[in-house]
């Protein structure tokens, strides 16, 4: 219900910026540039609640709208590179499928060119994309989660459910600004009013993984809080849960984890605790 909501309004936006109210036949097919920091197959998921919206309000992709779709496949040097083709194209507006890197990347690539950003877990005005929430200025508008803050309540709910938790392990990217904030400052502030420590683990390409489970599984944590901002994380989420899984690991994640594998792997490595 909340994703549909959230996607409505999303819409809703989308359409106020670019779409001037016409008849049911609108002359022109508009043109909406997606900008995504992780591939197609791992993005699906989350993109189609946005397209059912869209149908919901009668457009619908090859009849009076089109959608260009671009990946930059999990590596952030490629942001510029696919902003920048979005613009090229002259898209009439550009959504942005991930966090801050991907936004400003956008920002740079147009100034003219409307930018939707779609929930990202960050603090536009922190990081410097918008002026203010009430007045963001410039061509960015959209929604976001700040999820940072929810942070220290993940950790409440992880240790609800696993009342003998005392070490919580912390899977984050080391490459998504804000996120070591989070982990240096407001977990451990959370955790110590909780009566729990934090183990920091720190990501930055697929291939660390192994190792970081490897060593995580040394330290023998009670329990996993996954971090879920940034396209790494969410690329590997099943990768995760099967290790929570096979080290009965009860996991916390930021975002819901995407596919059925995951969920349940997630659900039974809690249960079996």
């Amino acid at each position: 219900m909340r994703k549909n909501v959230i996607r409505l309004t999303l819409c809703a936006m989308l359409f106020a910026l670019c779409l001037p109210a016409q008849a049911q036949q609108p002359k022109k097919v508009h043109r909406i540039g997606y900008l995504s920091p992780i591939n197609p197959a791992t993005d699906s998921s989350r993109f189609e609640p946005f397209r059912a919206a869209l149908r919901e309000l009668g457009y619908i992709e090859g009849q009076n709208i089109t959608i260009e779709y671009r990946y930059a496949e999990g590596k952030i040097d490629r942001y510029p590179e696919v902003a920048a083709e979005l613009v090229r194209l002259k898209v009439d507006i550009i959504v942005v499928g991930g966090g801050a890197r991907p936004i400003q990347a956008a920002k740079n690539a147009t100034k003219t060119i409307p930018i939707v950003m779609t929930g990202a877990g960050l603090d536009p005005v922190k990081e410097g994309l918008v002026e203010s929430l009430a007045r963001p200025g410039g061509n960015i508008t959209g929604i976001t989660n700040l999820g940072r803050e929810l942070g220290g309540k993940r950790l409440e709910l992880l240790k609800e459910a696993v009342p003998k938790l005392a070490r919580a392990a912390v899977l984050y990217d080391r490459a998504i600004q804000g996120t070591t904030r989070e982990v240096k400052e407001d977990l451990p502030a959370a955790a110590r009013g909780l009566g729990l420590t934090v183990q920091p683990w720190e990501v930055g390409a697929a291939d660390e993984f192994d190792r970081v489970f490897a060593a995580m599984g040394k330290e023998r944590p009670d329990g996993l809080h996954v971090i879920s901002a940034g396209p790494l994380i969410r690329a590997n989420v099943k990768r995760i849960a099967g290790f929570a899984l096979k080290s009965l690991l009860p996991p916390m994640y930021g975002q819901n984890p995407q596919g059925r594998q995951a969920r349940r792997t997630t659900c039974r490595a809690a249960d079996e605790v």
